[in-house]
């Protein structure tokens, strides 16, 4: 399956560091920053270094290395925000957009953990 990957969107600026971000943490293989338009009380965004277009496509390609660095990355940036049931926090919501009607605005392969308050309902019904 081929997947297409435009190496000048705005998340790969920011692994090149010509464009500045608010790093929350930094792995091997992951870096997570707090969203400059937040829509939440905390709104991190975590992104893979390599070059991923959509979840399915990290997925498909990256390397095991990869996917566990990006998940433990993910459950501590939760944990560290004090979101996590496990650790007494009030839970989170986890998004990522694939396409046009996914709704995806930046192709680089990325979550958003939002949380710190209600969210209410993902979607509302059709």
């Amino acid at each position: 399956m081929p997947f297409d990957y435009d190496n000048q969107n705005i998340f790969a600026k920011i692994l090149r560091g010509e464009i500045p971000n608010d790093t929350v943490l930094e792995t091997e293989h992951t870096l997570a920053f707090n969203d400059i338009t937040p829509q939440a009380a905390v709104h991190v965004l975590v992104i893979p270094k390599g070059a991923y277009a959509s979840y399915d496509h990290f997925c498909a390609e990256a390397s095991e290395a990869e996917l566990a660095d990006f998940a433990r990355a993910t459950a501590r940036i939760i944990a560290d925000a004090g979101l996590s049931l496990t650790d007494g926090g009030q839970g989170y919501r986890v998004i990522s957009n694939a396409g046009s009607h996914g709704g995806q605005e930046v192709p680089h392969y990325h979550l958003h953990i939002t949380g710190g308050q209600p969210l209410g309902r993902m979607l509302n019904p059709a």
